[in-house]
């Protein structure tokens, strides 16, 4: 594609064009740009489009959305994969970028600095050294639309430096940006700073200072988390005297008048409190001289500042340094005192505890994120969270002190809300709240709370005060207090008596039929936590027989929750149904009849437009476990769940839903399995063919699943893929698989399945060009794994073959070539092979190879026989090698910004054991002495002479346990 006006209009017009709200102008328009997005000069185009002033700016928003996706899905190349961009177009890219960001508008802007980001994620510092420069010198310039754009990119580039893995690269770079960025970045800083004092009576001036302010805090708390630079320790005087005036400023003109959303100067206190605060937690030495003045301004800030939920993130932070600051031992004389904590717990804890109007409301109109924040801890700090974290705290290092003050409160607030419930429930919320963050001493999200305070009676709580709020007839009263009560069961379910915890799964029950989102949801969680729990011989604490009389209402309750408003894909409704299935195992089956059509009619709405991941891979479970406990004991259901799901399968895989594809190959590779007969039914077999279309395979999610039902259909009807002559099709399935160092084990997987049910005759045509293709890839891209599943497949090929066979077949490929083989992949990598089957297989195969191969015992193969001898014993005696090769990518780079990828979700319940191919063969040993024995006369003792004496004493060990005399 050329840089032409033409091709400018072009592109402009389809642009536009994927605007449309018909989805039949929008959908062709994005096809075409998917389609040319390969040739070259197309990304040019694109920048060139977004900065040209006289096309309409909605148009060049366009372009940017559509070339920040465009780097996303290309810039990484993945792995076994061509690059889509061109080197040129690369180098273009990176030198125009920068420029073209910061003279564009700020919403052009943003899309292009997300660009910059992910380019930078993968060229930056080795392939982009020039990068940090070219911001730099943009500092110079004084233009604050320039210097923000550049402090966002830099803020989006370095933020990964917050959670990476330490590691030599990441030092390196880190140590690169130092260099050239610390320097610039104080001094803007600080001439930043002295330009509040030089624009204090201008607001809109104001304005954007004080967001530079924001920008450059998170830049600092970026670049000072993994450790503590020399240059910020050497102008950590300038810095922080900075951030103290920062936490006591006040500007009237940037206050905002509503009460949700935070304003510039929350933003900036809340970001300095976290900058501090890392200071304090990390590097408190080189902190102290001045952590006493941040604990006062932070102390002050916090009992002045309002309960607007604006300030939410700010008095959070505030709480999370104070709990920092208590948590260090240094530091604690500073809260030890008692007038001190009486006044922390006043002041600060209690009102930081009470339910407000604006949690109220979340409660009531948006009950998602309520739970998102209560339950599940979410990454959106609260002030409840936060004031939670530093009673923890506090608890910790004064138990006696601070339960005595609480004791006292706790009691006042139980008390006023058994004298008027009505007006004084919020007091009983903030009990509760503070005796579960209080008595709470270690915690995990698998068993909730581990260790409790001894100080605290929970029982006696829980008699006296949760049980009676959920007994109460009425389960829409007070919802607020029933979802803390429910809270407090299941969070303190590991230390409460077993009576008590299982004694309340009938309230549980009941409270399915709350009308508020929040009880419901909090119901279903517990319950399904509740028959989570395992007992000390880690099987279910809650038996069959304490659940046989609740079923029906636990079954009912659940299902109903499907159908209430707000709920119709509620996650812990069906994730509560899942474990009470696998609990219930044969006890559900009578219920299926009613169940299964209302899940299967579930499954059909929401694969119309999937958008709740764990709802979906719950009610996937749902169905695998339905399937196994039907099939269990009536074998012949299959079909009948075959008919129920095969057309709602055909229309996810004809409509291409990516979520669910993986899904569906996972269930019908169990159907498969689980059919008795070794044949497979014409609906089946009409769907066999799409399954080896190669774009399937280019989808990384697909690959397991899909390989998994290949396999299943070879194993049940091998002759119907003959008869459809599909052979070759599905070898080029293998070739594919093969050659990818992500995927070679699946291949492995698929071929094994081949020569164990495909008849020799089917094979032979192509089976010299299968170990022509393996061999290439040993010579092209050696790795560990590779090898591994190599060795493993020479193994089973000598069990299904016989090893002259495979000796043949290798030297027909090159002469003397299985000498080689069994050098320098048998001897040198056999002790790498992992996995009680695979490791069964090689020792079988092998030992195969010693005994029942005429080639090994005549010149010139005769000289590796010891060796290989020597080298088997080995691998029975010796730990297994776990050693890789420099190939090996160990930890492949796990990363979901470049494209939308659905990930594989492995179906728990849709799996099945692995087989062993070779279940007559028992102790391994045995099978190798047995053979040896089979020798012909006097052949053992000139073998036992030439193999190292500690292995000679092994096998002789083998030979007399298999009563095989050595002559």
């Amino acid at each position: 594609m050329e840089l032409t006006n033409d091709n400018l209009a072009v592109l402009s017009g389809y642009l536009k064009q994927t605007l449309s709200p018909d989805v039949n102008i929008r959908r062709p328009a994005e096809k075409f740009l998917e389609a040319v997005e390969v040739n070259r000069n197309y990304p040019l185009l694109l920048l060139h489009l977004i900065d040209k002033s006289e096309i309409n700016i909605t148009t060049r928003i366009a372009g940017a959305v559509a070339f920040k996706n465009y780097v996303k899905r290309n810039w990484k190349v993945e792995e076994d994969s061509v690059d889509r961009i061109h080197a040129q177009d690369r180098d273009a890219i990176k030198q125009l970028i920068i420029d073209l960001m910061l003279r564009s508008p700020d919403s052009i802007q943003k899309q292009l600095s997300d660009a910059v980001s992910i380019i930078g994620k993968y060229d930056f510092p080795n392939k982009w050294p020039e990068l940090i420069d070219q911001m730099v010198e943009k500092f110079n310039t004084g233009d604050f639309h320039v210097i923000n754009g550049v402090l966002h990119t830099a803020h989006s580039l370095f933020k990964r430096y917050r959670y990476e893995f330490k590691s030599e690269n990441l030092w390196r770079e880190i140590k690169f940006v130092l260099n050239q960025f610390a320097k610039p970045l104080t001094d803007l800083f600080l001439a930043t700073m002295n330009l509040t004092q030089v624009h204090a009576n201008n607001a809109e001036a104001l304005t954007v200072i004080y967001n530079s302010l924001v920008i450059l805090c998170k830049v600092f708390y970026s670049l000072n988390f993994q450790d503590l630079p020399e240059f910020f320790e050497d102008n950590m005087e300038s810095w922080m005297r900075n951030f103290h005036t920062l936490l006591n400023v006040e500007v009237p003109s940037l206050q905002t008048t509503g009460d949700e959303e935070a304003g510039v100067i929350e933003q900036l206190k809340s970001q300095v409190c976290d900058n501090v605060g890392l200071y304090a937690q990390k590097y408190d030495e080189e902190f102290q001289p001045y952590l006493p003045e941040f604990v006062t301004a932070v102390w002050n800030l916090l009992t002045s500042t309002g309960q607007q939920p604006k300030y939410d993130s700010l008095v959070s932070n505030a709480l999370q340094f104070l709990a920092t600051v208590a948590d260090r031992a240094q530091y604690r004389h500073l809260f030890e005192d008692p007038t001190t904590l009486s006044s922390i717990c006043e002041k600060v804890i209690i009102p930081n505890m009470e339910f407000r109007e604006s949690d109220n409301e979340l409660f009531e109109d948006n009950p998602e994120e309520y739970i998102r924040r209560d339950i599940e801890g979410s990454d959106i700090d609260t002030r409840r969270r936060a004031a939670c974290d530093l009673v923890k705290v506090l608890s910790k290092y004064f138990e006696m002190k601070i339960m005595e003050i609480f004791g006292a409160y706790i009691q006042i607030m139980l008390q006023n809300y058994a004298e008027k419930p009505l007006q004084n429930w919020r007091n009983k919320d903030a009990a509760i709240y503070l005796i579960t963050s209080s008595a709470s001493k270690a915690q995990t999200q698998k068993h909730g709370v581990t260790q409790s305070s001894e100080l605290v009676p929970l029982p006696q709580f829980a008699e006296q005060h949760i049980q009676p709020e959920l007994t109460k007839p009425n389960v829409n009263e007070f919802p607020v207090l029933k979802a803390d009560g429910i809270k407090f069961i299941m969070t303190f379910r590991s230390v409460l008596p077993r009576e008590v915890v299982i004694g309340s799964l009938p309230q549980l029950i009941r409270h399915l039929s709350a009308n508020s989102i929040v009880v419901h949801s909090y119901a279903a969680c517990a319950i399904e936590k509740i028959l989570a729990m395992r007992g000390p011989d880690n099987l279910s604490l809650v038996k069959g027989a304490d659940l046989s009389p609740l079923v029906a209402d636990l079954l009912k309750g659940l299902f109903a929750c499907l159908n209430t408003s707000g709920s119709e894909e509620n996650e812990y409704v069906m994730k509560a149904i899942m474990r009470s299935f696998g609990i219930l195992q044969e006890v559900v089956v009578p219920f299926l009849a009613d169940l299964l059509p209302k899940l299967t009619e579930k499954l059909a709405i929401v694969s119309r437009n999937p958008s709740r991941p764990n709802f979906n891979h719950y009610l996937f479970e749902t169905l695998s476990l339905s399937i196994k406990i039907v099939c269990k004991t009536n074998p012949v259901a299959v079909s009948s769940f075959e008919q129920a799901l095969f057309p709602i399968f055909q229309g996810i895989l004809q409509q291409d839903i990516l979520e669910f594809i993986p899904y569906v190959f996972q269930i019908l590779a169990l159907l498969l399995e689980l059919r008795t007969t070794q044949d497979v039914s014409e609906p089946y077999m009409a769907l066999f063919p799409c399954l080896l279309s190669p774009v399937l395979f280019e989808r990384q999610a697909n690959i397991h699943p899909l390989n998994r039902l290949l396999q299943a259909f070879i194993s049940h009807g091998s002759h119907h893929i003959v008869a459809q002559d599909k052979t070759s099709g599905l070898l080029g399935v293998f070739q594919k698989l093969i050659a990818s160092k992500a995927n070679d084990h699946e291949g492995f997987l698929l071929m094994q399945s081949i020569i164990e049910y495909f008849a020799p005759n089917v094979l032979e045509p192509y089976m010299k060009q299968i170990f022509v293709l393996l061999f290439q890839r040993l010579s092209s891209t050696k790795t560990t794994k590779f090898v591994k599943g190599l060795i493993v497949f020479f193994a089973y090929y000598i069990i299904r073959y016989g090893s002259p066979s495979l000796v043949t077949i290798i030297d027909q490929i090159q002469p003397q070539m299985f000498g080689m083989v069994v050098e320098r992949v048998f001897i040198t990598d056999m002790q790498k092979i992992s996995g009680v089957i695979e490791r069964k297989v090689a020792a079988v195969g092998i030992s195969n190879l010693l005994i029942d191969c005429p080639a090994m015992l005549e010149a010139p193969y005769n000289s590796y026989y010891p060796r290989l001898l020597a080298a088997l014993v080995e691998f029975f005696e010796l730990p297994q090698d776990q050693s890789v090769s420099p190939e090996d990518d160990v930890f492949p780079e796990i990363d979901d910004a470049v494209g939308y990828q659905v990930g594989y979700s492995q179906l728990i319940c849709a799996r099945n054991p692995a087989k062993d191919p070779l279940q007559n063969i028992g102790d391994i040993r045995l099978h190798l002495a047995q053979g040896l024995g089979r020798l012909s006369p006097g052949h053992l003792p000139g073998l036992l002479g030439q193999i190292p004496e500690p292995n000679a004493n092994h096998l002789r060990n083998y030979l007399q346990t298999a009563g095989v005399t050595v002559a």
